[in-house]
């Protein structure tokens, strides 16, 4: 690491131009990069990535806006019980393929290192970092449903942020980590995700469905269980020396971390002494929010366009 500071130091003193000290840092990175993936659809370069992610801001704070600027707000029910459903169903392969491709019986809890190789299962495990990968695209849509029913004011910095973030997360899983220690992470995420998209879906099915929902208190608290295991599990990559990435584990750790803050404060705010505080707005590790406002003697409830209407007893 002293090497690459030192590196980092002369080419900040240096009389290179930019685009020569990015050529230099990249073939540096590409010397690191698993060559299993050289010449995969959107994997030569974060170039492809970056533009779907400046696309994705660009479409939803600008070109949609400017197209509902004049409109009524869809409802778009069934199209957000259709994309819950999909969720639901992707989440549950996801789980599922985390367990035939290491987690169930072959990795450590302790700490387990990437498998590079081209065995049957390092190689399943990397297909399914690559359909992690465009799962994080595809969430791009819950903002545009946002939009679209005309919910700004649930389009806040935090909620942009990680949805732009994630996808640049996991394409550095698929270029450099695909496998081991960290995608534990992904593996409860995945099963939290199976949980709350269920609940979303039920959700937009209309108030009809509201007593199977007594439930949702339990979201955030299963949210907060997620993120200590993931804390707890990246610490012991720390202690033990499995040739797993140790900043990766520091990433991991400082993530978990800040959202048991966030969810914490929300927990506390959102049902402390049985009250629901207006405009409460929170997210989880894969970006799934609820916002929660009073309405006259009603509770309304979005989430990514879904309304659900129950009335106060």
């Amino acid at each position: 690491m002293s090497g690459f500071v030192k590196i980092a130091i002369d080419d900040y003193y240096s009389d290179n131009n930019w685009t020569t000290i990015i050529n230099k840092y990249w073939m540096l990175a590409e010397r690191v990069s698993d060559p299993r993936v050289q010449g995969w659809f959107m994997f030569d370069t974060p170039i492809a990535t970056f533009a779907m992610v400046v696309a994705y801001l660009a479409a939803v704070l600008i070109l949609v806006p400017l197209y509902m600027e004049n409109r009524k707000p869809f409802r778009l029910k069934r199209t957000l019980i259709c994309y819950n459903a999909f969720q639901v169903l992707l989440s549950l392969y996801m789980f599922y393929e985390h367990l035939m491709s290491g987690w169930w019986g072959d990795y450590s809890l302790t700490c387990q290192p990437v498998d590079y190789s081209d065995s049957e299962k390092a190689r399943r495990m990397l297909h399914l970092c690559w359909v992690y990968y465009f799962s994080k695209l595809s969430e791009f849509a819950d903002t545009i449903f946002f939009v679209l029913r005309k919910k700004k004011s649930q389009i806040t910095w935090l909620h942009l942020y990680h949805h732009s973030l994630t996808p640049f997360e996991a394409w550095l899983l698929v270029k450099f980590i695909a496998g081991g220690h960290g995608t534990f992470s992904n593996i409860v995420n995945n099963l939290v995700h199976v949980i709350m998209y269920a609940y979303y879906m039920m959700a937009a099915m209309g108030p009809q469905y509201q007593k199977y929902l007594w439930w949702k208190k339990h979201l955030t608290t299963l949210q907060l269980i997620q993120f200590f295991m993931v804390l707890f599990h990246s610490i012991s990559a720390l202690v033990y020396d499995c040739g797993y990435p140790k900043i990766i584990a520091s990433g991991l750790i400082l993530h978990s971390t800040i959202f048991i803050v966030l969810f914490t404060n929300f927990y506390m705010k959102a049902y402390k002494d049985g009250r629901v505080p207006p405009e409460i707005e929170t997210c989880n590790n894969n970006n799934t929010y609820i916002t929660n406002s009073p309405m006259k003697n009603n509770i309304q409830e979005d989430y990514a366009g879904h309304m659900l209407k129950q009335k106060v007893q």
